[in-house]
């Protein structure tokens, strides 16, 4: 048995311990894509059900995914609620589709709750009438980009092995047009070591985006992200975020904001992150498939065949169910969670243990540290090196 499977949770109840209420719901509206992307935790790791999964969220899965949402607000007294549109790629669904889904969700929930619906897409297929479209459902757009078009069309290619950053690249500039300017969230952007930071990063900062989030490819220790080999030192991920940290924490006046790099500087200072794969916070996001299904986070695919599956689902099964499941409380375990050197090192407040799913090893599951560990480590501590000389500089003008 792997752990957290073996996870005594009625234990952890009868001593206090109760889970935070999920408050992000993802909203898998199709299950294919029309990228074959070579880094993609969806299609090319262990879990393959996929195949198995109806290509889009019906009508009716969509309007009970919606009363579930709503039934988990009122029950927890919640006053916002986040919704994600996701695929897959979203926008292989209607138009239709998906008013139906955001009409119903909000419908469910109705006044009083605050409920923020984005889509996030890979951008091939946002043109005009689907930004029309969410300008009129108040629907908030992320697309995905790797940068400049070097490195964004060395991975996120066509089925056919053609690049995609030309026809991305039209999509994110009519998006950040001054007719829908407003719709747009940030960009995503998964790091590559080979490429050039400062080109990826002045590629993306060029489309102008309120924020930019970096991701870290999805691997563990039984299959290493490229680049990390399991007991090498180097820090190929940490040099790479060095150096745009640097570029951009040293940019004076108003700028993009970075999202890993933000929440990282707030656990620094003492404060919470709200980011997934840094800090202790509780994960709070629940998955529902377009059959319905209730995941425990969809990353967890890259581990092992049927890890997110939970065989819980939106027509029999209440979210609080779901968040009895081992995996979703060993996400919300804090420090209990982390592996023994984890709980021992110096950075374990603002780590976090890293992105969960990047602790799994097979034969013993989570209780790992991150397969980034070295990663992880020189860039937090890089970070905290800057932070304490302008304090320093910072006392020594006050003085």
């Amino acid at each position: 048995m792997e752990w957290p499977d073996d996870l005594d949770i009625q234990a952890l109840l009868g001593r206090g311990w109760r889970p935070a209420p999920f408050r992000e719901f993802v909203l898998k509206v199709h299950s294919r894509c029309d990228l074959a992307c070579d880094y993609c935790y969806v299609y090319r790791f262990a879990d393959q059900r996929w195949r198995r999964l109806p290509r889009t969220m019906s009508p009716r899965i969509a309007e009970m995914a919606g009363a579930r949402i709503a039934e988990h607000a009122r029950a927890h007294v919640l006053d916002r609620v986040n919704v994600v549109l996701h695929g897959g790629e979203p926008l292989l669904c209607s138009t239709d589709d998906l008013t139906h889904t955001v009409n119903a969700v909000r419908e469910a929930v109705g006044d009083g709750i605050r409920v923020s619906i984005t889509v996030q897409t890979n951008g091939l297929r946002l043109d005009a009438s689907y930004l029309r479209l969410f300008d009129r459902l108040g629907v908030t757009v992320g697309v995905s980009v790797d940068g400049d078009a070097s490195a964004h069309d060395r991975h996120r290619r066509t089925p056919g092995g053609t690049g995609s950053h030309a026809a991305v690249a039209r999509a994110v500039r009519r998006l950040g047009s001054p007719r829908f300017r407003h719709l747009f969230s940030g960009l995503l952007c998964v790091v590559d070591p080979r490429s050039d930071p400062a080109a990826v990063f002045e590629g993306l900062l060029d489309f102008e985006p309120p924020m930019i989030d970096f991701l870290l490819p999805h691997g563990h220790w039984s299959s290493p992200p490229p680049g990390r080999r399991v007991g090498d030192p180097g820090t190929p991920y940490a040099d790479w975020l060095v150096e745009v940290f640097d570029r951009w924490y040293g940019t004076p006046g108003p700028q993009t904001r970075v999202r890993l790099f933000e929440g990282l500087l707030s656990l620094v200072l003492g404060g919470t992150s709200g980011v997934q794969g840094v800090g202790l916070d509780p994960v709070r996001i629940v998955v529902v498939e377009t059959d319905g299904g209730i995941e425990q986070g969809d990353v967890l695919k890259t581990s092992r065949p049927g890890t997110p599956r939970s065989r819980l689902n939106i027509a029999t099964d209440v979210f609080d169910r779901a968040l009895l499941l081992p995996q979703i409380v060993a996400q919300q375990l804090g420090p209990e969670a982390l592996a023994p050197e984890c709980r021992a090192c110096r950075l374990r407040r603002v780590c976090g243990g890293g992105q969960y799913a990047h602790r799994y090893r097979e034969g013993s599951g989570f209780e790992h540290p991150s397969v980034y560990c070295p990663d992880l480590y020189r860039l937090i501590s890089h970070i905290q090196q800057r932070i304490r000389a302008d304090l320093r500089a910072l006392r020594g003008d006050a003085g």
